[in-house]
């Protein structure tokens, strides 16, 4: 859906009264013009045309996340936060304020995070690991939980760090919490297509194993979703996803603990829909003196078959469900077998 800057300005119009900074003039201006706009200023607050903000510089402990807040902030990271992290020790300040709500029921807080976590976690790194001398600017506002969820998913959904699978589970436990389980009222509310929030809806209802076979969940997308939605609403299909599901999760977490990569999501997708295809006709036995080598998962890698008594013909499965490392350590075995005097 395309997603206008318009119209989440009008959104956020809807959520609070207008607001705009104190009226501030150049150091230089006379003091009368100084005076004159800071009356000025004051009488557009006290007649109500405007609100004033008060912006505040806090210690970023004293703030906890919003335990409805839309991002893990488990997985922020110096990598998924550079970007602020250069901004901010070239500044030396944080640019544009953390939105955040009063603690009640808290000593060890003052204030919850409704929008702003990377920038929590940024100003937190600084200050402790860089011993950086630099606070949190916030903006305290009064909101129910409704329009809290509703002002942090405006602020956030046309960002791109905010990955599919972690609004998607911010919108399914909206949908519940705050529309009855009704998506069509939440569509309205949120001004989005049905269709739309649906997809989000989907992938927020995926299984943890199939979450866990990505990897990381932030690689998920919802069009990775609306692939496997037919296979995992099918009797028959489904336990063979979940069953290929739990294999990929254990080779995710093996490729991790080795510092090897992740599997590409486009990748992991192939493997969970190939699950599910009809098994192929049985191979033909190998013939005579041709020897079929497999890596530990049963994928062929290559056949050796003897021409004669000095010679041996390989021939590579360039399609197998391996890597290179896979071939490399099979070859060295068999070369092993086959010569071993060399």
């Amino acid at each position: 859906m395309a997603s206008t800057t318009g119209k989440n300005r009008s959104i956020l119009a809807g959520l609070v009264a207008p607001v705009t900074e104190t009226p501030t003039v150049e150091r230089g201006a006379p003091a009368t013009e100084r005076l004159s706009t800071r009356l000025t200023g004051l009488a557009r607050v006290t007649s109500g045309d405007v609100k004033e903000k008060t912006l505040k510089l806090v210690d970023p402990a004293r703030c906890r996340m919003w335990s409805r807040h839309n991002r893990r902030y488990d997985l922020l990271n110096e990598a998924s936060c550079a970007d602020l992290l250069e901004s901010l020790r070239a500044q030396g300040e944080q640019e544009f304020p953390a939105i955040v709500r009063r603690v009640e029921d808290d000593p060890a807080f003052d204030y919850e995070v409704i929008s702003g976590a990377r920038r929590h976690w940024s100003v937190s790194y600084l200050r402790n690991v860089e011993h950086r001398e630099i606070r949190y600017l916030i903006e305290e506002r009064e909101l129910t939980d409704e329009q809290a969820f509703r002002l942090a998913d405006v602020e956030n959904r046309a960002r791109q760090d905010i990955s599919d699978y972690e609004r998607a589970l911010d919108y399914r436990h909206a949908v519940e919490t705050f529309y009855g389980g009704v998506a069509q009222r939440m569509a309205e509310r949120l001004e989005v297509p049905k269709a739309w929030l649906s997809r989000f809806l989907d992938l927020g209802k995926l299984p943890t194993d199939v979450v866990e076979a990505f990897g990381d969940p932030r690689q998920l997308k919802e069009r990775h979703a609306r692939t496997l939605k037919p296979l995992l609403a099918d009797d028959a299909s489904r336990p063979k996803v979940m069953a290929e599901a739990k294999r990929l999760a254990g080779v995710q977490t093996a490729a991790v603990a080795s510092g090897k990569g992740l599997l590409d999501p486009a990748k992991v997708v192939t493997l969970l829909v190939k699950a599910t295809a009809a098994p192929a006709s049985a191979k033909k036995p190998a013939a005579k003196g041709v020897v079929s080598v497999t890596n530990d998962a049963g994928a062929t890698l290559f056949t050796l078959a003897r021409k004669g008594a000095k010679r041996v013909v390989l021939e590579l499965s360039l399609d197998a469900e391996a890597s290179n490392a896979d071939f490399q350590a099979a070859f060295a075995r068999e070369l092993d077998r086959v010569r071993p005097k060399a």
